[in-house]
């Protein structure tokens, strides 16, 4: 059930300025009645507060379906005439206050606020909270801006046979009464922003430890899902991921864990990978692994684990001040945690990952016409919601790296050190980050800053050469280019590698580390160097750039990529090329070409995770029309091939069956689609369990060799909430008329899907093999964007814009329709303007692609 318009409830930076200067707030004291109903609960909330100029009047963030009682300093107050349905006005405020506020708030079904979820295998209910950036008000009234600190006791009445899990452990749970109901009562937390609180309540299935640091303090451990998943949590590998965690964050950072109790809870229908609710950090609920899956996913876990443990340092204890600054909670949690991968735990080649996964996100978001500074200028809520980008992630954390190249590792980590201890409790912006790392390292990081933090766009670094006669370098220099529209050349700090066969193998014979600066950087050091197979510009991967190789360079690596003895300067090439092929200076068939010659010497599940889903990615949108049928037999042959030819039950295996049901698009490949989902067909090792089954169907049902009947009896085999899923999107994904309008129907003219289902049918809606289906859908998906973006909560007008955007029809009609939309519309909201151009974006470089491969054939 969704209650508001997003529009309304928003908040602008100046408000929130506005607020801090007057107010402080000292405690919250949060009564939750978690048994009134299935639709609304009761919210009892007494503030504690300060204000700076006593007779000044402020408000207080609630979104509720009825608000009881307002009492402010013991008068009660009008809720008719002071609560509009997202605040409530508080009028004449003393120095000291008190505010007590009764209201029925209500369930979402959207990820935000307290969402409420009932388990289709034993009909159990499960609650949790989901409150970044500005969705606590939704569960308690409060002051819902990060740097409005307080202290928040939470007592909560429940189910007697739930489990309700906050951020501080419980003090004490009363007997069953009578009625069936227990009240938990919890320990009053530190000061901490409101996003940062939580709740998780229901049947949930735990399973607990101790972890003990070398100090001899003991956090007390526990991990939790549904009941109905227990029997898939694989608790012993979690919890040494969590130890080694925090082993190593104990070390890198020098200051105890700050939140008593380490809880980890996996949720039904979530909105992202994780939350770093202090002390409870609430997970997607698809990393309880139900089916096999490669050790890719259980290294993409171990990173998020990671990244949220990092946060309970740089976030939760010291938060930034707004949503300009969301970039230090998520750049330095991204770096931390891959730093923490590879120093700590068995993906000692997590920085591999990183260049091909993280790298090549942050690269495409900085070319869109979107891009930001790292550090952005954020004047409202609505700005940030679409913020949690791969600017803010990636790109940051690319440049966090180069600074520790830049200042020194332990210059950085002193400075952080410095940055914990200093703020502790407190909120801080890029400044307070800057000082302690100048005063650690000596260096005047203004500039840098400039460079790097506040402008936009990615450089791209070109390797320039001049060969005698001998086969040495007779000069040697690093060229830079800037995009017209972000025109800042940067310094960067970079190695540049020279690879050479030997035996079989590509093995660096010298790496030289330059700074580079400007349009042209002399390297005088390689000048008299034997010229080698490989020239990488960017080796080791510091520097923040996209790369280009040379003639030479590239014709190596098209034929022997996999000779590389190392598997980061691999990573790099694959990246390049990958880059190349979305710049339209390298022909998607090409493309095509190079993984299917090169990705059988690739023993990196990562990797070659990421070029099958890459390889894909360019016969969907880069590849010429007149070439993809021929181009999806190609793939479909080669993952044909490699499925028999893989070690049985191995990772490869895995991967390569997945990319055949994909690729599948004749009779052949289709038959042994079926034959694997029917039995008829079996590969040795190959366990076709319940997820590979949907894979399967979901491309049968694409391909029209299988339909409703077909996803019934497989919704029969997993009735579950998963299985639900798959069920609604296998239906939107049919190359029919009526499953398209039907789709279309259930997340535009309906508004009861829950956030899980809603993604799931837009996940089906829009098959690019299906275009000229989807036409018809081009002109209402414009008319419905403003009631979409007035009517619907943030996360599911964002999904829907987004999601439901036309992008399987790559052509200059979609482009001009765009536009036009843009030009006629009046008052387009900023971020529903961003997704749109992003969305336009996407088909103009589809279309530059596509002309690259005509012409390249």
């Amino acid at each position: 059930m969704n209650v508001e318009a997003p529009n309304v409830n928003n908040m602008t930076r100046d408000e929130a300025q506005g607020r801090a200067r007057l107010l402080r707030v000292s405690s919250y004291d949060v009564a939750l009645d978690l048994t009134a109903g299935d639709t609304t609960f009761r919210s009892e909330t007494t503030l504690t507060f300060s204000c700076s100029e006593p007779g000044s009047g402020s408000y207080v963030d609630l979104t509720a379906e009825d608000v009881r009682e307002i009492e402010l300093n013991g008068v009660p107050l009008s809720t008719a005439e002071l609560f509009d349905g997202n605040r409530i006005t508080l009028p004449s405020l003393a120095a000291d206050n008190t505010l007590r506020v009764v209201a029925d708030c209500v369930y979402m079904n959207t990820g935000e606020g307290l969402h409420r979820f009932v388990d289709p295998v034993d009909k159990s209910v499960y609650l949790y909270t989901q409150f970044e950036t500005f969705d606590a008000h939704r569960m308690y009234a409060c002051f819902d801006q990060p740097d409005l600190k307080a202290t928040f006791h939470f007592r909560v009445t429940a189910p007697a046979d739930w489990q309700v899990v906050t951020n501080t452990a419980a003090t004490s749970v009363s007997d069953e009464s009578a009625d069936g109901k227990r009240v938990h009562d919890f320990t009053t937390t530190q000061r901490m922003s409101t996003y940062i609180t939580a709740l998780v309540a229901g049947p949930y299935y735990g399973v607990f430890d101790t972890y003990t640091s070398a100090d001899g303090t003991t956090i007390p451990l526990g991990i939790y899902c549904r009941s109905s998943l227990a029997e898939f949590l694989d608790t012993a590998a979690l919890f040494e991921v969590t130890k080694q965690g925090f082993d190593f964050f104990h070390g890198l950072f020098d200051y105890p864990y700050p939140f008593g109790k380490y809880d980890q809870l996996f949720v039904p229908e979530f909105n992202a990978g994780a939350m770093e609710n202090a002390g409870a950090v609430t997970f997607l609920e698809d990393y309880v692994f139900r089916s096999k899956v490669t050790d890719y996913a259980y290294e993409r876990r171990a990173e998020t684990i990671m990244h949220e443990m990092a946060h309970m340092w740089f976030g939760d204890l010291v938060t930034m001040r707004w949503w300009d600054d969301l970039w230090l909670n998520e750049s330095f949690a991204t770096y931390a945690s891959v730093l923490c991968q590879s120093e700590a735990t068995r993906w000692s080649n997590a920085w591999t990952t990183f260049a091909n996964v993280e790298k090549t996100w942050a690269y495409r978001q900085d070319q869109l016409p979107s891009t930001h500074p790292i550090a952005s200028d954020i004047v409202d809520i609505e700005a940030v919601k679409v913020n949690f980008d791969g600017i803010t992630y990636a790109k940051g954390a690319s440049v966090l790296k180069q600074l520790v190249a830049y200042v020194g590792r332990d210059a950085f980590f002193t400075a952080i050190r410095g940055y914990f201890k200093a703020n502790a409790w407190g909120n801080t912006t890029l400044q307070d980050l800057l000082q302690e790392l100048e005063r650690a390292s000596g260096r005047d990081l203004a500039a840098w800053s400039k460079q790097w933090l506040e402008t936009a766009g990615v450089n791209t670094l070109r390797p320039s050469f001049e060969v005698a006669a001998d086969g040495t370098f007779s000069g040697f220099a690093v060229l830079q280019e800037a995009p017209a529209d972000h025109p800042t050349l940067r310094a960067h700090r970079i190695g540049v590698g020279l690879y050479d066969h030997v035996e079989e193998q590509l093995v660096r014979r010298r790496i030289v580390e330059i700074d580079v600066a400007g349009e042209r950087t002399e390297v005088p050091e390689l000048v008299g160097e034997r010229r080698p197979d490989v020239v990488l510009v960017n080796d080791d991967d510091l520097a923040y750039a996209k790369i280009r190789l040379d003639e030479q360079s590239l014709a190596t690596i098209i034929t022997d990529i996999g000779a590389f003895a190392d598997s980061l300067p691999r990573a790099l090439c694959w990246a390049a090329a990958w880059d190349m092929t979305r710049d339209a200076e390298m022909a998607a068939t090409d493309y095509l070409t190079l993984v299917l010659s090169g990705i059988s010497r690739e023993t990196d599940i990562g990797v070659v995770t990421a070029l099958l889903r890459q390889a894909q990615g360019a016969l969907t949108y880069y590849t010429a029309e007149d070439h993809i049928a021929a181009g999806w037999t190609r793939l479909a042959d080669a993952a044909y091939d490699a499925t028999y030819a893989a070690a049985p039950g191995s990772d490869l295996q895995l991967a390569w069956v997945r990319t055949l049901a994909s690729a599948a698009r004749s009779e052949r490949h289709l038959a042994l689609v079926a034959g694997l989902l029917d039995g008829s067909e079996t590969i040795e090792g190959l366990s076709v369990d319940t997820e590979l089954r949907w894979t399967l169907l979901r491309r049968l049902v694409t391909s029209g060799k299988a339909g409703e009947a077909e996803i019934e009896a497989e919704l029969d085999r997993d009735s579950t909430a998963a299985g639900e899923r798959h069920a609604y999107a296998a239906r939107a994904a049919a190359p029919t008329a009526e499953a398209k309008a039907a789709a279309w129907a259930l997340v535009v003219e309906g508004n009861e899907l829950p956030n899980a289902l809603q993604a799931a049918v837009i996940g089906g809606f829009g098959q690019p093999e299906q275009a000229e289906l989807l036409r018809a859908y081009v002109e209402p998906y414009f008319a419905c964007l403003v009631d979409v973006w007035k009517n619907r909560t943030h996360e599911i007008a964002g999904n829907i814009v987004e999601g439901l955007y036309p992008s399987a029809l790559v052509e200059q009609a979609t482009l001009d329709r765009t536009d036009r939309y843009l030009a006629e519309t009046a008052d387009v909201p900023p971020a529903l303007r961003r997704l749109l151009l992003e969305g336009k974006d996407s088909i103009a470089r589809a279309l530059r692609g596509r002309i690259r491969d005509t012409a390249a054939s």
